[in-house]
């Protein structure tokens, strides 16, 4: 089961990367203003979310689930309960990114680079609380 645990983490690591650099992508890209800019980012932005970003998330909750039914059985605190929450709103956040991409690569995006720095910050603040309630399930 340590396998399995080490490639959980390993492509939660994948996914999380997906998560703070897409989002970055989305600033420069609202922000670009040429034609070959603007194609660029179109093609990095679907590479990122299909091709590392998107496995990251299936492959992660994937061995999660591997870890929940072949090791721990369903005994955890209140603390599991809190992840999987937070593993929902990263999931959230994930589709409102492939939105996002979509209205990019059909030019029909409506957020401006300043939103979207802030947007690119939620990530941040899952991961530490993920992180944090892993370490210490506090109840």
């Amino acid at each position: 089961m340590l396998w399995v645990k080490s490639l959980h983490l390993i492509f939660m690591v994948t996914w999380f990367a997906g998560l703070f650099y897409l989002p970055r992508l989305f600033v420069y890209h609202a922000m670009a203003g040429d034609r070959p800019s603007l194609e660029r980012f179109k093609l990095m932005e679907r590479k990122l979310f299909w091709g590392i970003m998107t496995p990251g998330a299936v492959l992660t909750v994937a061995f999660g689930l591997w870890l929940w039914l072949g090791w721990f059985r369903g005994a955890f605190g209140g603390w599991f309960h809190a992840k999987l929450a937070l593993v929902a709103l990263l999931a959230g956040y994930h589709l409102w990114c492939w939105r996002l991409l979509k209205a990019f690569a059909a030019e029909r995006n409506t957020k401006s680079h300043v939103w979207l720095r802030w947007f690119n910050e939620f990530p941040v603040l899952v991961l530490v609380a993920t992180v944090l309630l892993v370490v210490f399930k506090p109840f």
